[in-house]
């Protein structure tokens, strides 16, 4: 599967936005330190390293399991990072960041047809990353990305569920999903009218529901 880099801006902005707690850490636990500065030299595999000692010495900090989490999503290790933001939000259960990146890593799962994952565990998938994208959104009600990616989620499970003769065809459900996303679609043009990829969306998404069987 290929590796969906977030980029170092992202990075460092999931740095720079830990909060207090996190910054006392990265003075305090040398293997956080250690693993900040290898996260930010795009050297994952070092980061994931240090980061997994820190899961022992800074056991409490939320912020340690989602810098490593952060570390093998970059490596495209998505189960273990899914894993990790889940033992932050188990932590935390606010921590928006946890929440966005264990969407879009559920959601890489889900539509990874490389893979042998059952549809019933994609459908399983696509549901949670919807559901930490709404826990994102209730978070951060501003940050328009969010919309699209919750969209793009939906989507996903449209397609899935709305496809006739799969397992877990399910028209309701597939109808749902649609409109979810084109509801989402339209908050992102709210935001910016002139999106002409997120208009032709909202067209893909209501041909795709209109024409369920």
């Amino acid at each position: 599967m290929k590796t969906m880099r977030i980029g170092l801006a992202a990075v460092a902005l999931a740095l720079a936005t830990m909060g207090a707690q996190a910054q006392t850490k990265q003075h305090t636990d040398a293997n956080v330190a250690a693993g900040e500065k290898a996260l930010l030299a795009n050297d994952f595999k070092s980061a994931v390293t240090h980061f997994q000692k820190a899961t022992t010495t800074s056991a409490s900090d939320p912020n340690v399991f989602h810098l490593l989490g952060l570390s093998q999503y970059q490596l495209g290790d998505y189960k273990k990072a899914a894993a990790n933001f889940s033992k932050a939000i188990a932590l935390d259960a606010n921590h928006f960041s946890a929440h966005y990146y264990r969407a879009k890593a559920n959601n890489v799962l889900a539509v990874n047809r490389e893979s042998k994952t059952a549809d019933a565990e994609r459908e399983s998938l696509l549901k949670s990353a919807i559901a930490d994208y709404s826990k994102a959104i209730a978070l951060k009600p501003n940050e328009k990305n969010l919309y699209q990616n919750r969209a793009i989620a939906n989507r996903d499970l449209g397609v899935l569920t709305g496809t006739s003769g799969t397992a877990n065809y399910n028209k309701k459900t597939a109808t749902d999903a649609y409109n979810a996303a084109i509801a989402d679609y339209k908050k992102v043009l709210s935001y910016d009218a002139s999106r002409k990829d997120i208009q032709t969306e909202v067209k893909k998404a209501t041909v795709y529901r209109d024409n369920l069987k």
